[in-house]
């Protein structure tokens, strides 16, 4: 027997080329690596022009602390506003000549009513003896024969609207033993008015200087394009696409955005340690203790998140513009 018939029919392995199969982790991996790269290599341009990169960052951080100053300065002052320790409030001043028991009679009365939160009995000698310990003219009381002061009943009602509260003002005039009614809130009014101007104009500055920072962030990436144009262009004759060519400048814009946005935030607690002691002056006139707040987690993460995101948004406006010179005509 032959040794051609000897041998054996099994199959012979392929000794060509062997195909390899990608795995979405493959790609997943590759995708992670090339945007780590991206990132390091912008930071790395960022950092080898200083001088430069703070002048840019300096105008970012002056155009992110603003509003955030301002809206800082509007969360402490709504600290004014009504809340449980601070309501609108009526002070009813009843006639002299009431005996103790009518007296009580109308505050029990006043207790019974729904749109009242509270209600609290200042007495004539309570009246006395407060006055006396708070002003320096309690000696004058001694004058008098008799407690000149009358009963006050002090109203804190649910509804803080100022119609309904002028409404229940001259309600209580229908009390024979009511002689006057103060409602404290004229001040209430004006501080709404002064904290609502505040907040449109916090408003209007934020957006006008979040487009300064787009604008900055783009003039800045247009430079850097500038400086880059023979390497684009290679790139993209010799197969680049588009987004290859745009994602170093993305990551560029956003290092700029994140690292003015730090800087903003330092200015920020500066600014606010420069007013704490004149503001906490300001507003202990209207509560009896105040403490300035700072931004806080949520606000400094959404500094830095705006941040963020202008200044990619800026890259990319920037390059997208840029690259429309490199298509076809």
């Amino acid at each position: 027997m032959s040794n051609a018939q000897k041998s054996p029919s099994r199959k012979q392995p392929n000794r060509g080329a062997s195909g390899h199969r990608i795995t979405r982790a493959d790609r997943l991996k590759r995708w992670m690596a090339r945007h780590r790269y991206e990132a390091r290599d912008a930071l790395t341009r960022l950092l080898q022009m200083p001088a430069s990169a703070l002048m840019t960052l300096s105008m970012l951080a002056v155009a992110l602390a603003v509003p955030g100053f301002l809206l800082t300065l509007l969360i402490n002052f709504e600290q004014l506003t009504p809340t449980t320790e601070l309501k609108p409030q009526l002070a009813v001043y009843l006639k002299p000549a009431t005996d103790a028991k009518r007296v009580d009679q109308i505050s029990r009365e006043m207790l019974l009513r729904d749109d009242l939160l509270s209600v609290e009995l200042i007495s004539p000698d309570t009246g006395a003896a407060d006055f006396r310990e708070r002003s320096e003219l309690g000696g004058l009381l001694e004058l008098f024969e008799t407690n000149p002061l009358p009963a006050v009943i002090l109203l804190v009602p649910r509804d803080e609207d100022p119609a309904s509260l002028q409404t229940m003002q001259q309600s209580l005039f229908a009390i024979e033993e009511v002689d006057t009614v103060e409602l404290d809130i004229e001040w209430l009014v004006r501080l709404a008015a002064i904290l609502n101007s505040f907040e449109r104009i916090s408003v209007i500055l934020s957006l006008l200087l979040a487009l300064t920072v787009l604008l900055v962030v783009a003039n800045t990436i247009r430079t850097m394009i500038g400086n880059r144009l023979e390497e684009i262009e290679v790139s993209l004759l010799m197969g680049a696409t588009s987004r290859w060519v745009r994602r170093p400048f993305l990551y560029a814009g956003l290092w700029y955005g994140l690292f003015g946005a730090l800087l903003s935030i330092v200015l920020i607690y500066l600014a606010l340690i420069l007013v704490e002691s004149p503001l906490r002056e300001m507003t202990e006139l209207y509560l009896g203790a105040f403490e300035l707040q700072g931004l806080g987690f949520q606000g400094v993460v959404s500094v830095l998140a705006l941040g963020s995101v202008l200044g990619w948004g800026g890259a990319y406006l920037a390059v997208s513009r840029q690259l429309t010179q490199f298509e076809p005509q």
